[in-house]
């Protein structure tokens, strides 16, 4: 009987792999963290990466939307610190931008602004162009608008693993690839608890 790949990963089996890219779509994997009540820690995260698929190559791209300056009652600072903390300090190629704002009208509630920050197109341009780099990647995220990518690389002949939550990923795609694995499970790649923010 075939192992699944999860105890593989638990129990150090992975065949060493050659060239491995891995894209976070940090939107994606914001209800994991609110699941775990913590935080991912990215340096933590890099390390476990390292130690599972001793990649001889390894590079890492990071996905995120952030609010525009004027739109929260709180300081944004931290966040491009943050990005910053990624790019100079894990050498991360980060992606990033601003949330679009799109006005909205319900006839009961009103108008209103909803917020939207996908980067789907990002992932799967940066994927596609650099298909010929790598032989393994890891996709960080549940979204189901990925089968389509996922498909592709696989007829390319790439391993592909997909890293998510069980509440928070999509049959078809848990079952399209070479291995998924539940974050949550994962122990040593969190950080901080999650706080409130206080008004």
């Amino acid at each position: 009987m075939k192992t699944p790949f999860h105890l593989k990963l638990h129990n150090n089996q992975l065949e060493k792999v050659n060239r491995l890219y891995v894209f976070i779509d940090s939107s994606n994997l914001w209800a994991a963290q609110k699941s775990k009540g913590r935080m991912f820690d990215y340096q933590k995260l890099t390390e476990y990466i390292k130690d599972k698929f001793k990649p001889s190559e390894l590079k890492i791209f990071y996905y995120a939307a952030y609010p525009a300056d004027g739109t929260r009652n709180y300081n944004l600072d931290d966040r491009h610190k943050f990005f910053t903390f990624l790019k100079k300090g894990l050498n991360f190629v980060v992606r990033k931008k601003e949330l679009k704002r799109i006005k909205i009208v319900d006839e009961e509630l009103g108008e209103g602004i909803k917020e939207k920050g996908d980067m789907d197109v990002e992932i799967t341009v940066d994927a596609m162009h650099h298909k010929d780099k790598f032989d393994t990647a890891i996709f960080f995220t549940g979204d189901s608008d990925f089968l389509a990518l996922i498909s592709y690389l696989r007829n390319a002949k790439k391993n592909i693993y997909i890293f998510s939550s069980k509440n928070n990923i999509s049959e078809e795609l848990r079952t399209s690839t070479d291995g998924y694995c539940d974050v949550i499970n994962i122990d040593n790649i969190w950080g901080k608890d999650i706080k409130r923010r206080t008004k």
